[in-house]
């Protein structure tokens, strides 16, 4: 295997040579199955060993500086791509980025955002980013100014992998989150684990409770489906509905969507 060193100078090299692509997962609306969001997900094509998946580069990534200028590429590839959706006729729907805590806690993080906003000239609405629980536990003061500027820009703010940290739920209340995820390892147990159904349950009626939108990550299947539904969750997100793929397919996919028969 490769050291960490070798793998960080491939994929500085990666950056600079564009092998680097998005690949894009929908996120549906529970009751009519329309489209409300994608998530952005890293791939790299490397010109010898082929697609190279994101969980054996973003550790790595993320134990140096590199994750900065990777969360960057990302951030801007997303904006770009997501301003080509709101030129041509496809129904609006809001591009999802995951945040890094690196790149979150940096001291230009915001400023990073404003400019990956005005590069694009993308219209913020149009515009997700996810920050996870951990992220936004310790320092609250801050946290809460960084994302108050964040939601100040118009982009919506999602906590991804929710129910998974131990944290105090009263930060839902002071940050202007607007969507919950429910983490997948829940869902993933949630038709025999009667502790994973409820935790799912007593998540979408917190959020609820505070306003929030809430998504259900990682659905495979169609019980899964089913029960979310029963439950009330707002959006599914899958590989039972599609799994990440190139934008241009994405685009086929969204524009067969009427087609498709889901539950």
């Amino acid at each position: 295997a490769k050291t960490e060193k070798q793998i960080e100078i491939d994929l500085e090299r990666a950056i600079q040579n564009d092998e680097l692509v998005l690949h894009f997962q929908p996120l549906l609306d529970t009751i009519d199955y329309s489209i409300v969001g994608a998530e952005a997900l890293i791939r790299w094509q490397h010109p010898t060993k082929g697609m190279i998946p994101p969980y054996s580069f973003i550790p790595i990534a993320e134990n140096s500086d590199l994750i900065l200028t990777l969360g960057q590429w990302i951030l801007e590839a997303a904006c770009i791509q997501a301003r080509k959706w709101q030129d041509i006729n496809i129904p609006h729907f809001r591009t999802c980025v995951n945040i890094s805590a690196r790149q979150f806690q940096s001291k230009n993080f915001v400023d990073t955002v404003r400019n990956a906003l005005k590069k694009s000239n993308l219209d913020p609405s149009r515009l997700e980013l996810e920050i996870t629980e951990g992220m936004v536990i310790g320092d609250t003061e801050a946290v809460a100014k960084k994302l108050e500027i964040l939601a100040g820009l118009g982009i919506s703010l999602a906590i991804d992998d929710f129910g998974t940290g131990y944290s105090s739920l009263a930060y839902l209340k002071r940050f202007p989150v607007h969507q919950l995820k429910i983490d997948r390892s829940f869902i993933r147990d949630i038709t025999e684990d009667y502790d994973a159904a409820a935790i799912t349950d007593a998540v979408i009626r917190l959020g609820h409770s505070l306003g929030l939108t809430v998504v259900a990550e990682g659905v495979e299947t169609e019980e899964q489906v089913k029960i979310l539904r029963q439950k009330g969750c707002d959006v599914l997100q899958g590989y039972y509905f599609s799994k990440p793929i190139p934008a241009d397919e994405l685009e086929q996919w969204v524009s067969s969507l009427g087609d498709r028969k889901f539950g």
